[in-house]
């Protein structure tokens, strides 16, 4: 490679297979677009939907108040639009087989952040795997079943790597009926808040706001006086995150096995938006109105507590049996969001060996698109779920969420940057074949930018509280930026040493492989009829 010059792409080099940004042209079977625009869209909706939102929500509420966790889903919906918005331009211009943020980072920034991105995108990925297990037995434990935790731990492990192990049309099939299930239970929940809102439940007692007057609408976390109420909000925002986490990503993973991407992200960008309002908003503040956030049983609220938010409403409202069913859509919803993560995990690995960035022997596919080695691999952080064996299963997922988050955060600050590189390209090529356009965009994501970035040195700011040190928190919360600043400089000085810090924008190569994209996408379908949009949501 030449000194100074980040990608030298020959005449042979593919864009559409994912072969541009070092890596060599794959040979045998590759990943297939297999992903169909109903499948992509709710993916992108439904996919991550998971213990997060059903479960740690009820945590962030005992941590914060209702006020607190309404506020900092609102902030929170504002900034993963602005990231959702920027990788929709930038994933609907090249969505290239095996595309993934990292491989845009290598392509528009520099081979030593597409490396760095790839690498922590696949172990936080891999470790949600675990993450979404854990708590799915917190959730089991509502029965009490006479089974031992590890049981559980194995089946629902077992059901999530099975559900991996088949074409993606299987997979994306899965997910869409996972997260449809998903998507009508939260529809459902919320109708059941505004009826015992107003007296709709068998006592006929409407709930109203009183549980903001009694405990409060705001709570006060670590201290006491506005220092607590601080703390309490800082801590709600923070842990709150990992509701939200990854979703821009997976819907960029996905545009990679989608058919008529340049079409059809877009159109799931634009959407998820208000999927964010209605799901995560009006969720939170439906959670507020029926449970005092100083209930026991919440995540946090007690040893070893774990309970949904929403069955311990059903419950304290005397709606027999329904409390189950909802505690059923929670354990499924874990099991669809663990099958998305691990999901992810493995196309990451897979398009990491692609771009020449891990051992080859990670690109291997069955004759079906599966990545059958960087699946394998990827599953193997399942055991870690068995943590829970050992400590109490609140205190691991915790360490999970920490994890998590920081990754998240990482990403989104990455996804940010990468984006405004692009934009700035596009600028100075003059580049106007644009399939997406944010309105919001360039200014959101320096708002987003500029807010991860802020929220990722909070996330373990309760060990500096005095009397709150606690080494493992610690750990969890700022492990990941040591590992992301080792990864990147280790690059940066080894392999990339002859790189600049980041291309200009003259020099992005926007062009190459980009035919062969068009000459794959379909024709948009007419839209005159409406029985005809109707037919194609089942299509």
């Amino acid at each position: 490679m030449k000194p100074e010059q980040e990608v030298e792409l020959s005449p042979t080099d593919s864009l559409s297979r994912g072969e541009v940004g070092g890596g060599a042209p794959t040979e045998g079977p590759t990943t297939k677009r297999g992903l169909k625009s109903r499948h992509a869209q709710m993916i992108a909706l439904g996919g991550t939907i998971g213990t997060g939102l059903f479960v740690g929500s009820g945590q962030a509420l005992h941590m914060g108040g209702p006020v607190f966790l309404l506020v900092s889903y609102i902030i929170i919906t504002i900034l993963v639009y602005g990231v959702a918005t920027a990788t929709g331009e930038i994933s609907s211009y090249l969505p290239v087989y095996g595309c993934s943020m990292s491989y845009y980072g290598t392509r528009y920034v520099s081979r030593s952040l597409g490396f760095t991105l790839g690498w922590v995108y696949w172990y936080v990925f891999a470790i949600t795997v675990p993450a979404e297990i854990n708590v799915t037995t917190l959730v089991i434990q509502y029965w009490n079943p006479p089974v031992h935790t590890a049981v559980w731990l194995t089946v629902v492990g077992v059901v999530i790597i099975a559900c991996n192990c088949f074409p993606v049309k299987v997979y994306g099939e899965t997910e869409f009926w996972f997260a449809s299930t998903k998507v009508i239970g939260i529809i459902g929940l919320l109708i059941m808040a505004v009826c015992l809102f107003f007296g709709g439940g068998p006592s006929g007692d409407p709930t109203y706001f009183k549980y903001w007057s009694n405990p409060g609408p705001i709570n006060e976390y670590l201290v006491e006086g506005g220092v607590g109420r601080l703390c309490a909000f800082v801590g709600t925002i923070t842990f709150s995150v990992y509701a939200f986490a990854f979703a821009p990503e997976l819907l960029v993973v996905t545009g990679g096995e989608m058919e008529s991407p340049r079409q059809n992200i877009p159109k799931a960008t634009v959407r998820y938006f208000y999927r964010l309002v209605t799901f995560y908003i009006l969720g939170a503040f439906a959670i507020g109105f029926l449970v005092p956030s100083n209930h026991p049983d919440l995540l946090g609220g007690g040893s070893g507590a774990a309970a949904s938010p929403w069955a311990i409403a059903i419950r304290d409202a005397g709606i027999r049996g329904l409390d189950s069913v909802v505690n059923g859509i929670i354990v499924m919803s874990a099991w669809s969001a663990g099958n998305s993560y691990l999901y992810l995990a493995s196309r990451a690995l897979y398009s990491l060996a692609i771009d020449g960035n891990a051992p080859k022997v990670f690109a291997r596919c069955t004759k079906s698109g599966i990545p059958y080695v960087a699946t394998a691999v990827s599953a193997s952080f399942s055991l870690l779920a068995y943590l829970n064996l050992a400590s109490t299963g609140a205190t691991v997922f915790n360490w999970f969420v920490n994890l998590v988050n920081t990754g998240a955060f990482q990403s989104w600050i990455c996804c940010c940057f990468i984006y405004l590189r692009y934009r700035k390209a596009i600028e100075v090529q003059g580049i106007t074949d644009i399939p997406f356009r944010s309105k919001l965009q360039p200014y959101a994501a320096w708002v987003s930018l500029v807010g991860f970035s802020v929220l990722l040195l909070l996330q373990g700011f309760k060990v500096f509280v005095s009397g709150y040190w606690d080494t493992p928190t610690f750990i969890t919360a700022y492990i990941g930026i040591v590992i992301f600043i080792v990864l990147y400089f280790g690059h940066r000085y080894t392999i990339g040493k002859n790189d600049r810090w980041a291309l200009r924008p003259e020099e992005i190569d926007l062009v190459s492989g980009l035919d062969e994209i068009l000459a794959l996408e379909a024709p948009p379908p007419p839209s005159d009829k409406w029985y005809m949009q109707w037919k194609r949501v089942f299509e």
